[in-house]
């Protein structure tokens, strides 16, 4: 299965960075100064070494910066297509609704404010092999790097709550996942909401499979996951 092309990846960009407030107040998030470049450059980078040819950037806040920063994403190696939010910002689920035109029948799906050291095709083949909806990464947390939101056991996603927490979620969303466009259907006429909503609505109906990786990830979502992130990048560019 390794040789399949993978599919687009959607990119939640279009957040207000309330952690960050210090510096993100005249610019978004993607372009924060991470090892000397915007941080989207050193996603786009990964994405690419990683398979992926084609991200729909899901802009919303300050977003005309990443767009006129990035363009259409040749000199990164991509393509770069965008779904705006417009005046009122969509949540994350709302955002990639929107984008959905642009994606296709199954995409991946990451967050604007993480770097994923993760072997995507591995994670392709395993949607692939479950036939199922939607696909989560998990990474064994145990409330080190966040607080735990998954209880997952042989790549089955018992349970998923961001709020609601209970001492058998040992595992944490890791910030990358795989859905279809029918998993989207329930929400088609629903302008703002959460990407967890659809996560949880599949768990109900066992229909979200699992993929451990052993790899932590880094974020640029709080000024620790920043310096860290920072730290880490300026070490291997």
């Amino acid at each position: 299965m390794n040789d399949r092309p993978l599919p687009p990846l959607a990119l939640l960009a279009g957040g207000l960075s309330t952690r960050l407030r210090s510096i993100t107040t005249t610019i978004p998030k993607s372009m924060v100064s991470v090892a000397g470049v915007p941080f989207i450059d050193h996603q786009l980078r990964l994405l690419v070494r990683q398979g992926i040819r084609k991200v729909v950037l899901c802009i919303g806040y300050l977003g005309e910066q990443i767009e006129s920063h990035v363009g259409d994403g040749a000199r990164f190696g991509c393509s770069v297509f965008y779904a705006r939010d417009g005046i009122t910002l969509r949540g994350t689920g709302g955002a990639i609704r929107n984008a959905l035109p642009l994606l296709g029948d199954h995409f991946f799906v990451m967050y604007g404010d993480s770097y994923l050291p993760i072997d995507f095709k591995l994670v392709y083949d395993g949607f692939l092999s479950s036939a199922m909806p939607g696909l989560m990464t998990v990474f064994r947390n145990e409330n080190r790097w966040d607080k735990s939101n998954v209880a997952y056991d042989q790549g089955r996603i018992l349970a998923y709550d961001k709020v609601n927490r209970t001492p058998d979620m040992q595992y944490i969303d890791y910030g990358l996942g795989i859905l279809s466009t029918e998993s989207f259907v329930p929400w088609m006429q629903t302008e703002t909401f959460d990407l967890a909503a659809v996560y949880s609505a599949l768990v109900r109906v066992r229909r979200l499979c699992g993929f451990e990786t052993l790899n932590r990830f880094y974020e640029i979502g709080t000024p620790d996951g920043l310096h860290e992130t920072d730290q880490m990048l300026s070490n291997i560019c």
